[in-house]
């Protein structure tokens, strides 16, 4: 979302430097354990000592996708339910690719892939998502996010189960020019959510959660449209296991 917004509101965006990073489902629900084996967890490890957290998902073995503006210095947590379980799915970013036109005054392109070290050892819990690979003039439909952390506007507690709750896509033009789509209302991702799938139809991933902002009780939900990256994804995963080899 843009700053200078013509409606002159508060942007109020998912991750910004000193506020907490953690997944923000406001009004969702608990979802089936390991029902979405895609999701993970970044731990990003600040200087102090603190830690906070983005969203994202597994692609395949080598890759995840999250927002551009999750860059971090991090670990990836993979088949998680409950943040308090302990898990042996915790890996290293080799390296990231952060959007080469993204942008931090507006979030446009605001996403990113992370190759991962070791291969992810894909099983029952830990399994990639399928990405939308085609654009239509309709609006994707069945949506959902996904997350850990603060379920409502105001509460600084986080949950430790993921959350989940249905989204309706609106028809927007300043988003569809912004390479996004976008939901209205009082429920839906929020501060930290950052980086996680928006999820349609058959279960492929079509956007990445990427910012909000609130007019009094309402807000708007964008998400970085994935079927207009495709070309800059499939190349630049090719390009990151050339340099392996």
């Amino acid at each position: 979302m843009l700053k200078n917004s013509r409606l002159a509101v508060l942007m109020i965006l998912l991750t910004l430097p000193g506020q907490i990073h953690a997944g923000r489902v406001i009004g969702g629900h608990e979802a089936k354990k390991h029902s979405r084996p895609y999701m993970v967890l970044l731990e990003m490890h600040n200087l102090g000592g603190t830690k906070t957290f983005c969203g994202g998902f597994l692609l395949n073995e080598n890759f995840m996708m999250t927002a551009a503006h999750c860059q971090a210095n991090y670990s990836v947590k993979l088949g998680l339910h409950n943040k308090q379980d302990h898990i042996d799915d915790t890996i290293s970013v080799q390296k990231a690719f952060p959007h080469t036109e993204y942008d931090s005054a507006t979030y446009n392109n605001d996403i990113m892939l992370l190759k991962l070290s070791p291969k992810v050892n894909i099983n029952d819990n830990v399994k990639p998502i399928a990405l939308a690979d085609h654009d239509t003039e309709f609006l994707p439909q069945n949506c959902s996010v996904s997350g850990w952390g603060e379920t409502n506007w105001t509460t600084k507690l986080l949950p430790s189960k993921l959350m989940e709750i249905n989204v309706t896509l609106k028809d927007d033009v300043l988003c569809k020019n912004a390479k996004s789509y976008c939901s209205v209302g009082n429920t839906g991702p929020g501060q930290g959510d950052s980086g996680g799938p928006l999820v349609c139809e058959d279960g492929r991933a079509f956007g990445v959660v990427s910012s909000f902002f609130r007019i009094n009780d309402t807000a708007k939900f964008r998400y970085t449209k994935i079927p207009d990256f495709q070309d800059w994804i499939k190349s630049t995963m090719k390009k990151a296991l050339k340099m392996n080899q």
